[in-house]
């Protein structure tokens, strides 16, 4: 292996075309110049610089060398400048993955506080349920990854989950019971999920975690839900609320976009609720965009506003 000061030094000669000018140039001496040519040369096993009564001048071995030198310390100059910049928070990329209805809430006033705030930082997105998400994140394929856990249910798959996963909470998110607007019990003035136990229902798939939730919530107010629907997307929902075929829980990260023709209240206190958080690999190296990314989804999650009061949309 060469030595890249050795290199600079041979650089330096040939740009300068003498041993003394190459010396003030480095801020070297002039003896220090001839001994890291002189170890150059032993290393390359060939004479670079002919050294004449008229000065110096490379030879072919050393113009040759002079060449792949230019390349190999402006590839050098290029990393410094990049692990600066990186440093800085002025380089560098996180890649990031959300669930959806966090995805449309919390996610994208985070992106766009975190684009102005680092212009230069490579940011990317892929949508992933949480199971997924922390796959990639071992996989490295992932700095950040917005996932959930629930709060007062027995997980014990979520708790293998995340084995090995730093968890930085971020806010937690309440389920809220909607119903069409003629609903008898959309006029109540507290609601309880006991209110709707003879009615058709509305949910995730039950094999997932907030389906999960759902038949968890359900059973500890003493009842198990009649499941007429399923679906994932809360348009989708929405949508059959609305046309009179069930109810349903909601998050609140979902609620950004109420339809009109629904009725959302609020459980109170005893609310099934998620634990949102922004994951990352444990005692792992993050690099200063990564810490950035998060410290700017805390913020995001703090100037978040969760629905308050007993309904939603009336």
């Amino acid at each position: 292996m060469f030595d890249v000061k050795q290199l600079r030094v041979l650089r330096a000669v040939a740009e300068y075309g003498s041993f003394s000018a190459a010396a003030d140039a480095l801020s070297y001496t002039q003896p220090a110049i001839s001994q890291q040519i002189a170890a150059l040369e032993k290393r390359a096993g060939t004479t670079l610089v002919d050294r004449g009564s008229r000065g110096v001048r490379l030879t072919d071995a050393g113009q040759a060398l002079v060449e792949h030198a230019e390349v190999v310390i402006a590839r050098l100059a290029a990393a410094e400048a990049e692990l600066e910049a990186i440093a800085g928070v002025r380089g560098g990329r996180v890649r990031l993955s959300s669930f959806p209805s966090a995805g449309a809430s919390l996610l994208p006033p985070a992106v766009a506080l975190f684009t102005e705030r680092h212009p230069e930082v490579e940011l990317s997105f892929v949508e992933q349920e949480p199971e997924d998400a922390v796959q990639m994140l071992r996989a490295a394929e992932l700095e950040v990854a917005l996932v959930f856990e629930f709060r007062g249910m027995p997980q014990p798959k979520f708790d293998r989950l995340y084995e090995g996963i730093e968890l930085r909470h971020l806010i937690d998110d309440p389920m809220y019971l909607a119903m069409p607007r003629d609903h008898p019990a959309a006029r109540k003035t507290r609601i309880r999920l006991q209110d709707v136990r003879e009615d058709t229902w509305i949910q995730n798939d039950t094999t997932g975690p907030c389906g999960r939730l759902h038949l968890s919530a359900c059973a500890a107010a003493g009842f198990e839900p009649r499941i007429g629907f399923q679906s994932d997307d809360y348009n989708v929902v929405q949508g059959l609320i609305a046309a009179g075929v069930g109810v349903s829980l909601l998050p609140a990260l979902s609620l950004t976009n109420v339809r009109e023709d629904i009725v959302v209240r609020s459980l109170g206190r005893n609310a099934p609720t998620r634990r949102i958080a922004a994951a990352t690999l444990a005692g792992r190296y993050r690099s200063p965009a990564t810490e950035a990314m998060l410290d700017i989804l805390s913020e995001a999650a703090d100037r978040f506003e969760l629905p308050s009061g007993a309904a939603v949309a009336a």
